[in-house]
């Protein structure tokens, strides 16, 4: 599929993209010698990176569903609300953890989180952060990320296509084999 050309207010990401950014997070992480434990993912964005770092690490996955972009057809961001409760696929949330999500925007959730994780999960002896992207007017600095942004550009990523497919648009879209429909 081809993308418009990316701007400074636009990025447009393909899906070899978004997996190569995860790739190079992977490395980066990596290279940084930190040995942690446990992943947390935020929900949603953070959990297809999320997944796939959990399985290079070989690390249990926990996921943490946080919801603020919301208004204005998901492209404004409100009231930050956060899940009561973490799912997590081993033991519970301790030790060295990693918070992961594909972007640090405004870094109003990485710090509300952060706090929440730290007060929720007192034997969290650790907490980092990993993002693809770090936009350049947040508030929070992640510990590893792949790209800063200094323009903050809205990013669209490839899964966006499935915002605006509907469960009656999906015969039309598997014949097609077409995402915008």
């Amino acid at each position: 599929m081809n993308l418009p050309p990316s701007t400074d207010r636009d990025l447009w990401v393909s899906w070899d993209e978004y997996h190569a950014l995860i790739d190079r997070l992977a490395l980066t992480i990596h290279e940084s010698g930190w040995e942690f434990e446990k992943i947390i993912c935020l929900a949603r964005g953070g959990m297809r990176v999320g997944d796939i770092l959990s399985r290079i690490f070989d690390v249990p996955l926990g996921i943490l569903a946080t919801s603020s972009y919301r208004e204005a057809a998901g492209t404004q961001q409100g009231k930050l609300d956060i899940a009561q409760f973490i799912t997590i696929t081993r033991g519970t949330l301790d030790g060295k953890v990693l918070l992961v999500d594909d972007m640090v925007d405004t870094g109003m959730t990485f710090i509300r989180v952060g706090e929440h994780l730290r007060e929720q999960f007192p034997d969290i002896t650790e907490l980092r952060s990993a993002v693809l992207w770090w936009k350049g007017h947040a508030k929070a600095h992640p510990d590893y990320y792949v790209d800063k942004l200094p323009t903050n550009p809205w990013i669209h990523q490839p899964f966006e296509d499935y915002d605006s497919l509907r469960p009656h648009q999906l015969e039309a879209w598997v014949r097609k084999g077409v995402r915008n429909s």
